[in-house]
């Protein structure tokens, strides 16, 4: 399969450097209305390498997932993104894999992530790869929009 002319064995998932971060910044502000600041993601690569991976295809960052661990042992997926023209092809279920064997590594077995209500496509995918709603978190977002917590049990 190609898509903006890079043959997609091409793209690879690895872990995240510090020279990623600003095509990760711009993956993410092409994708969320209330993105992270930069700072954000400086902080989850100094204090959570293991658990950050980017999508590279072609020598350039359209993809990246972040998370961290929370203070009960479990993990959290902080935010994935795939920038929008790279969308449908497989690389955010490649992210998601890569962070859920990471925090498997190290004996983390429960993970955490929130999504807006209306995010259908991440809900899709995180649908699929076996995570379930446990709640809503009303007006979670700026704007006042919602936001499902979304629980998975990891196994080997």
């Amino acid at each position: 399969m190609r898509w903006s002319g890079i043959p997609r064995d091409e793209c690879v998932v690895r872990p995240a450097r510090r020279g990623d971060l600003r095509e990760i910044y711009l993956v993410e502000v092409k994708s969320f209305p209330f993105p992270y600041p930069m700072e954000a993601f400086i902080s989850l690569l100094i204090l959570f390498p293991k658990y950050f991976f980017v999508a590279e295809c072609g020598k350039r960052v359209v993809g990246y997932v972040a998370g961290g661990r929370r203070n009960d042992g479990s993990g959290h997926i902080m935010s994935l993104a795939v920038e929008p023209r790279h969308r449908g092809l497989g690389l955010g279920s490649m992210l998601l894999s890569a962070v859920e064997e990471s925090f498997l590594r190290v004996g983390v077995s429960r993970l955490f992530l929130e999504v807006s209500t209306s995010n259908k496509v991440a809900l899709s995918l995180y649908r699929r790869a076996g995570y379930r709603i446990v709640e809503i978190l009303r007006e979670y977002y700026p704007d006042g929009s919602d936001a499902y917590l979304m629980f998975k049990e990891l196994s080997n």
